[in-house]
């Protein structure tokens, strides 16, 4: 798979400096003819609990199931997993997966209409059966699509305790429909299985959001691609984060791989394009010093798909060493302002209107800067942005639910700056 990797950073550094920062552009032109590279296996959880019947969820998720279905390529494996109290497989039978073909889809979708909300709801236990079945094909590219309209019912630190068990294994993305389920606990399982998160607020928007997410997943031509970061000697990683087309902080994930070498995961990838911000502590040289601060692959299994240096240059010239570049800049930018909306969401909900709008008119002023008009918008439904060039805002006294959550898991959501400096 044609790979390329682009490093956008200024090399320059005062005296004393210590600090690296790159953005690395990695784009993929996909498979030749789009074919995979791999297998894939796809696995729709979908919450089946009590709380579903209400206001029609229930029939639209069946409904938003059976369209995800239809997007399966033929030959791709699946099962279809209902959300209770516990986890309980709806198609194929039990600790198997199906093969997808006008036969099995068709079957799969009349399977679909058994799915009756009771129970509780316990994810822990959804996402653990998914891995168990995906753990049937090694190698595949593994996708779920995971949807609730509740909290999570397992006893504290379970859900965390599995996510650590099946870190890497398959991406899962999560939506939440409703407004009765909380944001921080889907980006947990989105973050540790590198997915997304996001609000479908009205059960009539299900049946768009799960074909968008599988058509998405049908694009994946290769399974696990990774960033490789190699370092010399008195250096080492500060940080590495996805930073567009979302914020992904991706530092934890870090797998040792031989001497002053790591990987961390990128997920499966098609033909797209994304952006890495990765920070580097280097020891300080004297004037006119240069050095190799990392050399950053492109890695699938043994296979090098592509490669980036990032440099460091001592000057005494404050010319060179104090201009920001231009993308590393935005992207701490987008970084800023996906941290201070979410704080602002917390001191809202503690009652702790001051820093609220403090954190509110950060955000509004570093959405305006960067360009983020899609943000600036879902901001302005929960603050009435007066000025965003000098980010004042008030907040509203009444902010319906459904914004305030749309704001909260979009608010990773970045732009991707024009190039040149």
């Amino acid at each position: 798979m044609p790979y390329t990797a682009e490093a956008f950073q200024n090399e320059f550094l005062a005296l004393g400096a210590t600090e690296v920062n790159a953005i690395v552009t990695v784009t993929s032109s996909g498979s030749e003819g789009g074919r995979r590279t791999s297998g894939a296996t796809e696995i729709i959880i979908v919450d089946a609990s009590g709380s579903m019947q209400a206001e029609g969820r229930m029939s639209a998720a069946r409904q938003a199931a059976k369209a995800a279905i239809e997007c399966i390529d033929d030959g791709v494996h699946f099962a279809i997993i209902a959300g209770v109290s516990t986890a309980q497989q709806l198609y194929p039978a039990p600790g198997q997966l199906a093969v997808s073909s006008p036969a099995s889809r068709a079957d799969a979708i009349s399977n679909i209409d058994r799915l009756q909300a009771s129970g509780g709801t316990a994810m822990g236990a959804w996402l653990l059966l998914a891995a168990q079945l995906f753990s049937q094909r090694p190698g595949d590219i593994a996708h779920a699509i995971l949807l609730t309209d509740g909290d999570n019912g397992e006893r504290a630190g379970y859900l965390e305790q599995v996510l650590a068990s099946i870190g890497g294994k398959f991406t899962c993305d999560c939506r939440g429909v409703g407004v009765n389920w909380k944001v921080p606990e889907l980006r947990k399982i989105a973050n540790a299985l590198l997915g997304t998160v996001d609000i479908v607020a009205q059960p009539a928007g299900l049946t768009a959001a799960f074909e968008e997410m599988m058509t998405k997943s049908m694009g994946k031509t290769s399974a696990d691609v990774q960033l490789k970061v190699w370092t010399p000697v008195n250096s080492t990683v500060r940080f590495v984060k996805q930073v567009e087309p979302e914020v992904r902080d991706l530092t934890g994930k870090r797998v040792e791989d031989g001497p002053r070498a790591a990987r961390y995961p990128l997920g499966s990838w098609g033909a797209e394009s994304r952006d890495y911000h990765v920070c580097i502590d280097v020891a300080p040289g004297a004037a006119g010093d240069e050095m190799l601060a990392a050399r950053i692959s492109i890695v699938e299994g043994d296979t090098v798909h592509a490669q980036s240096l990032v440099r460091a240059v001592w000057t005494e010239d404050t010319a060179l060493s104090t201009r920001i570049n231009r993308q590393v800049a935005h992207y701490t930018g987008q970084a800023e302002l996906a941290d201070a909306i979410q704080a602002g969401i917390e001191a809202r909900k503690s009652g702790d209107d001051r820093t609220a709008t403090i954190k509110f008119g950060r955000a509004a002023q570093l959405a305006h800067a960067s360009g983020n008009t899609a943000t600036e918008e879902l901001l302005a439904t929960v603050v009435d942005i007066e000025d965003a060039a000098t980010g004042t805002v008030r907040l509203r006294r009444k902010v319906e639910a459904a914004d305030e959550m749309a704001l909260d898991t979009r608010s990773t959501k970045t732009v991707r700056v024009g190039r040149g400096q």
